[in-house]
């Protein structure tokens, strides 16, 4: 049990790999933006590579807490590239699902004009609640 309950107004349509809202009680883990580069900062060429290592890295945060991607709570994206982000979606999906199984927290999606790290094509920072 994670102690998170969706919130769907009844008369919206359902979100698809995302959810409108959360509420739960419990201890707030706020993980600071991850990028997709693995524990000796090397970077994998592609975005839908990236991705899944920003999420395994945000699931190595939140499994310091005693949490598992069952208790993230929100998501915030930040991308370089919105039309990579799009040509992606078709990959995305299974690399999301590999990290987070079919957990799908509310989530943000933003581009930017650039991340910290040059080689970094998208930043993932997230929030998670886990039970007292």
């Amino acid at each position: 049990m994670t102690g998170l309950t969706i919130l769907q107004p009844p008369d919206w349509p359902a979100p698809k790999g995302y959810t409108n809202g959360m509420m739960g009680r419990g201890r707030i883990v706020m993980i600071g933006g991850q990028v997709g580069w693995d524990a000796r900062g090397h970077f994998p060429p592609d975005f839908v590579s990236q991705t899944r290592q920003a999420l395994h890295n945000i699931l190595a945060v939140l499994a310091e807490a005693g949490g598992g991607p069952e208790h993230v709570a929100r998501l915030t994206w930040y991308v370089v590239e919105m039309e990579e982000y799009r040509a992606s979606l078709p990959a995305l999906g299974p690399a999301y699902r590999a990290a987070m199984g079919r957990h799908f927290p509310p989530m943000t999606l933003v581009q930017v004009a650039a991340l910290v790290e040059p080689e970094a094509k998208v930043e993932i920072d997230a929030t998670a609640l886990l039970p007292d």
